[in-house]
């Protein structure tokens, strides 16, 4: 919870200023790479301001991954509402490696840069991250349940077993895709967690 959640638009707007600051700057140096006094000058406030809306470093630290998290699923808009086919799934997989395309293989999985970064920092913090990717893989969930429901994948599998799969499948493939510059790293990843969804279907 923030110091101070603002009910004026100068307020969330000044708020605003400092979180977009401190993510820009999270994402391009590294969390141990930034200072209070960066973030400071980069929102252009003064630090009694930066104590108004959050607690300390920490706590401003953990809205980040809130609000990074709300930039991975803003870029996925509309994929995720209804991940209960595999005609769905594979419009989104599609995408995520469009994505890739667009932005030339650069800058890998934002939560997951974070995670290396944060991870091991305190529980809080771990707890944030794993929040984080909770959000993202909850509509694959209840897509795969609704599947399950409708009998067309096997009554016995674990719908979060085969969502953490694939969750690990687009991790993995970033990473790879991130440091190979190569798209096509995403995409075999995709494909094995795809392979995986299609084993778990009523034939």
């Amino acid at each position: 919870m923030a110091a101070h959640l603002p009910t004026t638009e100068k307020g969330r707007a000044t708020r605003l200023r400092i979180l977009e600051a401190a993510a820009r700057l999270i994402s391009e140096r590294g969390a141990g790479a930034v200072s209070l006094e960066d973030i400071e000058r980069e929102a252009e406030v003064g630090r009694s301001q930066l104590y108004h809306y959050f607690y300390d470093r920490d706590d401003l630290v953990r809205t980040v991954i809130d609000v990074t998290t709300d930039a991975v699923l803003g870029a996925q808009d509309g994929l995720l509402d209804d991940l209960d086919s595999f005609a769905a799934i594979d419009r989104w997989f599609d995408a995520l490696v469009a994505l890739q395309d667009e932005r030339g293989a650069i800058g890998g999985c934002p939560i997951g840069s974070l995670v290396g970064q944060l991870a091991e920092r305190d529980e809080p913090t771990r707890t944030a991250l794993a929040a984080g990717f909770a959000r993202w893989e909850q509509p694959l969930i209840d897509g795969l349940a609704r599947m399950r429901d409708r009998g067309e994948l096997k009554p016995e599998v674990s719908v979060q077993v085969l969502a953490d799969v694939t969750m690990a499948a687009i991790q993995g493939g970033l990473l790879l895709t991130q440091v190979r510059r190569d798209p096509q790293q995403l995409r075999h990843s995709l494909d094995g967690a795809r392979t995986v969804l299609a084993a778990a279907a009523v034939v």
